[in-house]
């Protein structure tokens, strides 16, 4: 029986959401274009009765904290550094491999590394080849593999290494669960993704959500979330013209919710303006940056 902690690093965007969910089958992280998407790490099991169970970690992308929401969202990456067993560097194969370097130094691992050069289907020519002679050369890494995360290319061998490389051991978590976050979590999740989906510029980055009430009403789930931004004129955008946007926000994040808990749900959202809650410990906590 293998298991232990498999967790990835790289930079926003590199794709490691995209990855968790590949691997997982199942929808635990969200994902967006933008930077940033990712707050929180996010744990999920993988488990195969008798032969492995994996924990994989998707983390914030490594980023220089300019407030204090950033430096919790490093903090977690601080985190799994300190629990993992396998460490997956996850570089997009048209980054700037000096820039991702300097950051994968810094980590200053102690476990195995596997490189991940993603998004090889649309890398420029050369790229692939210029980043295994480049990343393979690097101390960290114990070894490179290109990967597809969105399509699925070559998730099977990258999974047959990585149980590979794990140490034996017995189940940390039921082989029952795919995470050890609440449900609340990933409700959260699913409205500020929608947020993500509608919203450009500064918005999705000056929001968070909090889920008030979660209630089982026998034939649904009632839940009431807060929106929170930092100003009034944020707080109109989120709202729209009559309400338009934010009856879209919770449209459309109702479905997945539905389709996350297999439960149908009456879903209440209000928008709060909260200044500067980026900075404010207190409101942070509530939030659940801890």
């Amino acid at each position: 029986m293998k298991a232990g902690f498999v967790n990835i690093f790289g930079r926003p965007n590199a794709g490691k959401s995209t990855l968790l969910n590949a691997l997982i089958g199942e929808k635990m992280a969200i994902v967006s274009p933008k930077v940033q998407t990712t707050r929180h790490r996010i744990k999920a099991f993988l488990n195969k009765p008798g032969e492995y169970q994996i924990i994989f970690s998707d983390t914030p992308g490594i980023i220089d904290p300019k407030y204090k929401l950033h430096q919790k969202m490093m903090d977690s990456v601080k985190g799994a550094l300190e629990d993992a067993d396998l460490a997956l560097l996850m570089v997009d194969a048209n980054e700037s491999f000096d820039e991702v370097d300097s950051i994968f130094t810094a980590l200053k691992l102690k476990v195995p590394a596997l490189i991940l050069l993603n998004k090889i289907d649309i890398a420029g020519n050369g790229r692939i080849a210029l980043a295994e002679s480049f990343f393979g050369s690097k101390p960290y890494c114990k070894q490179v593999l290109k990967i597809g995360a969105l399509q699925n290319l070559h998730l099977k061998k990258l999974l047959s290494t990585i149980v590979e490389l794990l140490p034996e051991g017995v189940p940390f978590y039921s082989e029952e669960d795919l995470s050890d976050l609440p449900t609340r979590f990933f409700v959260s999740e699913m409205i500020r993704e929608k947020i993500y989906e509608l919203f450009s510029d500064e918005i999705p980055y000056h929001t968070a959500v909090l889920i008030n009430e979660y209630k089982d009403k026998g034939s649904l789930i009632k839940i009431q979330a807060d929106i929170i931004v930092h100003r009034e004129t944020q707080k109109a955008i989120i709202i729209g013209d009559k309400g338009s946007m934010i009856k879209q926000i919770g449209t459309s994040a109702r479905k997945d919710i539905e389709a996350f808990i297999q439960q149908k749900i009456f879903l209440e959202l209000f928008v709060k303006v909260r200044p500067k809650w980026r900075d404010n410990d207190l409101q942070l906590k509530e939030y659940g940056y801890k």
